[in-house]
């Protein structure tokens, strides 16, 4: 046996389990222990800085300066009393992560003394170093000043010892360099926009909030397998390994009795999301062995994107403890179950409505339709756009494979309210409707409460379904971060409603018809205009990829090219409408997106190569000498002939060996060519693209001829761990 793999397999074997340090106490007893929120402002703030602070949350108002240095103070004395000697401004940077700077509280003030200082300006605004952040061209490297901005709608936290203040990150020229600050934008404009809708039906909404609720799918790895596999350390993925001869084919693993190990790990990391005020509430095994889920309530979307943020970094601290590795990764093993974070979204107002759920009256439940139906067109017009918010080069892998939606942007909406819509699309044909029509259109929309009590069943191949109360986008990565999807669903929704409205009130002026039968004229016209987005089939068939093409939706497979919708017009316009953002940031996210595409692939590319070569080809060219030997010593005893027909087994696989590593070598050699075209190319999305079109196919060439070496060498000499060492640890 390798040494790699001889010390990673007796650390594993000789591991005493880890206790779990969660709390015998009540959750309740500690949930937001460490967040400076409503219960610590109440006790901390005074009643007008309190009220201030409140109103900027629910109105988005600004703060006040005078106010700014109370609320500081009284975070600062919060943050003392629970321990913490530090604070930063943490912010999401578009590396795809989090970012942090820490600054001491202390301050010294003469004649060897000290104090803690924090003041409204270092809580409102701060200048961390932007030079090596990813910033599109928005910039020059030598331009090292960027802002981070406080986002009081995000309360601050302890980890670590360190305030942790949620902000925006911005360039010196105004320009955003981070996810937060347009999904802040795209949820004040549909915010905006649905707050109009709603006056159709409740004159008393004043608000209307995105929701999300994330379900964050992760894989545990012991963390001597792991450190012993470089091309997880380096990539997050394998890029070689055989499937094991048993993987997930029996099903015995989905929702399976969570294993004691990750039990424990999962009981520790619940603690400290829970004391961060992150209302993680569902965990269990998911399809692939080794392989888990956990899920929140639903949140407010801003605040639902930063908890998901933290619980990754807390997954993965936490899991060190445990000597375990989270793999976050889309598709760290072949043949497996990806791993996704299906986004399930809604709209919420202030008067307690979910406007996606279906009410107990026809007035009710033509405002359900009215938000149900907008959000199915604007995903049919915007559909690229969808696309290319999810796209990155771990999700290229996922998506169309194993239990993961299909690239093609689709929407499931179930056999019941297929029939509503077609009905819908049957009884309105415009115009002013007769009070028989009125009546028996409204008895139908009222029944649509009763339909659902049987509209269980759910479409795992469908991208975008509806599942009951909200849309689940579930063609989001592991990796990603929400905010991506969350600020092209919101916006395009915002835009959708806008225009909503100015068609109803058309319609009313020019035919002098009722509000009511206004909204089912414009509605019709929408379930017509969007209907060959929705399909109820099974995603993954190529009866689908056909149907789909006939269709005119898009089938856009890899992320060079999906990115490419950014850039069209339309989008461009459509984010500038809203003041999203610019054309100048959103050309340099494209940019960096592209960027970070061809890196990774890159890395993966140089990764294979050195494997391939100092690590495969020894181990088989070793065992192909083993063979040799034995050969020869056949012969030597038995003779040429009988030695040679005694060795044909040998021989076989020693010309088997020969091919194979003859084959890599080339392959190797060939991407080697290709990446260095690639790179003298300077244009980012053609670089891109020769990365996808010209290095990537010789991955699968190198992968599986290494993996078929896999079952011919002797197994003491294959260098690194195999899938049924990594996938079946307990």
């Amino acid at each position: 046996m390798s040494t790699f793999r001889f010390r990673a397999l007796e650390a594993t074997l000789s591991r005493q389990p880890v206790e779990t340090t969660a709390p015998a106490e009540l959750i309740s007893d500690y949930f937001g222990e460490n967040v400076f929120n409503q219960k610590s402002m109440m006790e901390f703030l005074t009643e007008e800085a309190y009220e201030s602070v409140m109103e900027a949350i629910e109105q988005g108002t600004r703060i006040d300066r005078k106010i700014a240095d109370q609320v500081a103070s009284a975070m600062k004395a919060w943050a003392l009393s629970k321990g913490a000697t530090h604070y930063t401004h943490w912010f999401q940077p578009l590396t795809g992560r989090t970012a942090e700077k820490h600054d001491s509280f202390f301050d010294p003030v003469g004649n060897g003394r000290s104090i803690e200082r924090f003041e409204g300006d270092q809580l409102v605004q701060q200048e961390p170093d932007a030079s090596s952040f990813p910033n599109g061209g928005i910039r020059n490297t030598f331009e090292a000043r960027g802002y981070t901005a406080w986002d009081p709608t995000s309360p601050a936290f302890i980890m670590g010892g360190t305030l942790c203040i949620p902000t925006v990150f911005v360039a010196y020229t105004g320009e955003a360099l981070d996810y937060k600050a347009p999904l802040l934008k795209a949820l004040g404009a549909v915010d905006e926009a649905a707050v109009e809708v709603c006056k159709f039906f409740d004159k008393n909404v004043t608000k209307v909030n995105a929701t999300l609720g994330w379900e964050q799918e992760y894989f545990l790895v012991d963390a001597a397998l792991f450190n012993a596999r470089p091309d997880l350390v380096l990539t997050g993925r394998t890029l070689f390994g055989h499937s094991s001869s048993k993987g997930q084919q029996l099903d015995d693993h989905y929702f399976g009795s969570i294993p004691d190990r990750a039990a424990a790990f999962m009981r520790d990391f619940e603690a400290e999301a829970l004391r961060l005020g992150i209302p993680v509430k569902t965990r269990h095994n998911e399809v692939a062995p080794n392989q888990f889920e956990c899920a929140p309530l639903f949140e407010e979307a801003n605040l639902s994107v930063d908890h998901n943020q933290l619980v990754m970094d807390v997954m993965e601290k936490t899991a060190s403890r445990h000597n375990f590795r989270v793999l976050l990764h889309e598709k760290p093993f072949a043949g497996m179950n990806g791993s996704g974070k299906h986004n399930n979204w809604s709209l919420a107002t202030n008067t307690g409505v979910n406007l996606l759920s279906p009410g107990k009256t026809p007035k009710t439940n033509l405002r359900f339709l009215t938000f149900f139906i907008n959000t199915i067109k604007a995903v049919h017009d915007h559909a690229d756009l969808l696309r290319a918010s999810i796209a990155n080069a771990g999700n290229d892998h996922r998506l169309g494979a194993n239990e993961a939606p299909p690239a093609i942007i689709s929407i499931f909406i179930g056999s019941q309210l297929t029939k509503v819509l077609n009905d819908l699309e049957a009884e309105v044909k415009g115009g002013k409707m007769t009070p028989d029509q009125k009546t028996d259109l409204k008895l139908r929309v009222g029944r649509i409460p009763e339909i659902l009590l049987d509209n269980t069943d759910r479409n795992r191949t469908s991208p975008f379904a509806f599942t009951g109360n909200k849309f689940e986008f579930r063609a989001v990565g592991s990796t990603s971060n929400c905010s991506s999807a969350m600020t092209a669903l919101n916006t395009i929704i915002a835009k959708q409603l806008q225009t909503f409205k100015k068609d109803v009130d058309a319609i009313i002026q020019r035919d002098k018809v009722k509000k009511d039968e206004a909204i089912f004229q414009v509605l019709r016209e929408y379930i017509v205009s969007s209907k060959n987005i929705r399909f109820e089939g099974n995603g993954y068939s190529d009866d689908w990829v056909k149907e789909a093409e006939k269709r005119g939706l898009s089938n856009v497979k890899t992320t060079p090219y999906a990115l490419g919708a950014y850039l069209k017009e339309e989008v461009l316009s459509l984010f500038e409408e809203f003041n999203i953002m610019s054309r100048v940031e959103v050309e340099a996210r494209h940019e960096i997106n592209l960027e970070n595409y061809q890196m990774k692939i890159q890395i993966e590319s140089r990764v294979m190569g050195d494997l391939a070569i100092n690590h495969f080809l020894p181990s088989a060219l070793r065992y192909q000498n083993q063979l040799i030997e034995n050969v020869q010593g056949l012969i030597a005893v038995l003779g040429e002939e009988a030695g040679r027909e005694a060795g044909a087994a040998s021989i076989s696989l020693i010309k088997e060996v020969s091919e194979r590593v003859n084959t890599i070598r080339k392959a190797v050699h060939d991407m080697t060519e290709a990446r260095k075209k690639a790179n003298a190319i300077e244009d980012m999305e053609a670089k891109s693209k020769s990365y996808c079109d010209a290095v990537i196919p010789f991955f699968e060439i190198i992968r599986y001829e290494i993996d078929k070496l896999e079952l011919i060498v002797e197994d003491d000499l294959w260098p690194l761990p195999k899938y049924r060492e990594m996938l079946f640890t307990r």
